[in-house]
């Protein structure tokens, strides 16, 4: 591994390419490579943005997508990770949508998995540390911090019947369900988690990562293979609650996981973890947002902390989460979108 990754802004100026291509193309480095692991990496925000997020931070690397599709076959995600840990001019990679497949396929691959890595059994971040590579799960820290950016501190325990909804049971529901669950948080915790999902064996697997959690916050898991068995879930939640989209429709797929049926909950939040593609679920949330008092908030905060935090363990530097340096990095990734 390369051990000059941050270098001048003016070394950086060209350095920040970003094309997309799939595992079937892999070809070694010929320059300090970061790569982003997703389905659609080529229409992300992330190949304007990185350019000048490199050129404001001094890093001299390049970006490169690896599109795989959706639950890719096991030996796709294993000859990413062999890649990248055989190429030395490969220094890490940001993985999207592929987290908890990637990390199941290939846990054996990395020489150290941290905390939240082995806890949520997922990875986001791959970075190379003396030699051996480390899966790092970064979800619940950059959720933890999109969620703090809009709902308010003691909001929970203001709103003591008021519930969490993440429809879709992957790697994003995990990191928010463990940051809004921990017993440190006291009384500042939803009434219930819900979770719901297409699919009953990742309902079945986050069950068992819940068993691991420690919390005492009720959870629930509901198999929804259908739009209209979210809608009466959703419409069934008691003011205040929270409704996530958490499954990717409306981006990495069209769509949305409800119907225009579905009635939000008064006085309450709809999160889509989107910021790009069709947004419907966004749409859905907006067009009722006046009548029932609702906060409506798409993905882009999500965004920045998941990347920053990424790049900031890849590169070796630190990114403050709040404050001018963070605020400057937001600026030029809104100019840039």
């Amino acid at each position: 591994m390369p051990t000059s990754n941050v270098s001048s802004a003016a070394s950086a100026s060209g350095a920040a390419a970003f094309t997309a291509f799939t595992a079937a193309t892999l070809r070694p480095a010929e320059r300090p490579t970061f790569y982003f692991i997703g389905v659609t990496t080529g229409s992300s925000s992330i190949q304007r943005v990185f350019p000048a997020w490199a050129a404001e931070l001094g890093l001299d690397a390049r970006m490169q997508g690896i599109d795989l599709p959706i639950h890719a076959p096991d030996d796709q995600y294993r000859r990413v990770v062999e890649f990248i840990r055989d190429d030395p001019g490969s220094l890490g990679a940001l993985v999207t949508t592929h987290k908890i497949d990637l990390y199941r396929a290939a846990r054996d691959l990395f020489d150290e998995r941290d905390f939240f890595a082995e806890l949520t059994g997922e990875t986001s971040c791959i970075s190379k540390r003396a030699g051996g590579l480390v899966a790092h799960a970064k979800d619940p820290i950059s959720s933890g911090l999109a969620l703090d950016a809009f709902i308010p501190a003691g909001y929970w325990s203001s709103h003591p019947g008021a519930t969490a909804v993440a429809m879709g049971a992957g790697g994003s529901t995990v990191a928010m369900s463990w940051y809004l669950t921990q017993p440190g948080r006291g009384d500042d915790r939803p009434a219930e988690f819900v979770v719901t999902n297409r699919s009953q064996p990742r309902l079945d697997s986050l069950r068992r990562i819940h068993g691991r959690l420690g919390a005492d916050t009720p959870f629930r898991y509901e198999h929804c293979p259908r739009p209209e068995l979210n809608d009466a879930l959703v419409s069934s939640q008691p003011a205040g609650s929270l409704i996530v989209n958490a499954t990717g429709l409306g981006k990495d797929a069209p769509g949305s996981p409800i119907t225009d049926a579905a009635v939000f909950p008064r006085g309450g939040f709809a999160w889509d973890l989107n910021y790009r593609g069709e947004l419907v679920f966004l749409d859905q949330a907006k067009a009722q947002a006046a009548a029932a008092g609702l906060t409506v908030e798409d993905g882009w905060v999500y965004f920045l902390h998941g990347w920053t935090q990424v790049i900031a363990e890849v590169f070796q530097i630190e990114i403050p989460t709040a404050g001018p340096q963070f605020d400057r990095l937001s600026e030029l990734a809104r100019a840039a979108r």
